[in-house]
């Protein structure tokens, strides 16, 4: 039997993702931000509102970084959510955490965590089903502590997800399965 809940944000999982900018005087603002997904092989979309002080110098300075927050670092990454630039300036410097600028674009890399986008802002949608803030990625990379040789190795990665149900993160890690081959199994027994 079936139960209807409250929620209707109802993915899991939901990434953490930690979106980073340069604030007009060259300081660091990272924002927690749950709500974002690839848009396409090389854009990624966050769904995110104007009055964020990220948004706003994601479109000044058109260039972000998003990173994906791991476990090590959950109550620095649980910090930039509930702590907005707008009313804490320097919360950046309060979390401990280190940066370097991308070589690619004019935005900071969070060196603690282990993979990051470096995005050139695309546009605002702000329309009614407006995705938010849409960048391109111009480049990728990863910490080599999370490297395989030249692949990611998620196990290592210790990324963490958002539960929108009981507001909790989980750590993802174990590998269950085979993309694009374990369906492969039904499909013969089908066929």
């Amino acid at each position: 039997m079936r139960k209807n809940i409250k929620t209707t944000e109802a993915i899991f999982p939901m990434p953490v993702l930690m979106v980073a900018t340069f604030n007009d005087d060259g300081s660091v603002d990272v924002m927690n931000a749950a709500w974002g997904t690839m848009l396409s092989r090389n854009q990624v979309a966050l769904n995110l509102t104007k009055t964020h002080k990220t948004v706003q110098n994601i479109m000044k300075r058109k260039a972000f970084t998003v990173s994906i927050a791991d476990s090590r670092h959950l109550v620095e990454a649980d910090y930039f959510g509930v702590v907005s630039a707008n009313n804490t300036p320097n919360k950046f410097e309060k979390s401990g955490l280190t940066w370097t600028k991308s070589e690619n674009v004019d935005a900071p890399i969070i060196n603690e965590f282990p993979l990051c986008m470096e995005c050139e802002f695309v546009e605002y949608q702000d329309d009614e089903t407006g995705l938010g803030v849409i960048g391109k990625v111009i480049n990728t990379s990863a910490d080599e502590t999370v490297m395989n040789e030249d692949k990611v190795d998620i196990s290592k990665v210790s990324a963490i997800a958002f539960d929108p149900y009981t507001h909790g993160y989980y750590e993802v890690t174990k590998r269950v399965g085979e993309a694009f081959s374990d369906g492969l199994k039904l499909k013969a027994e089908v066929d």
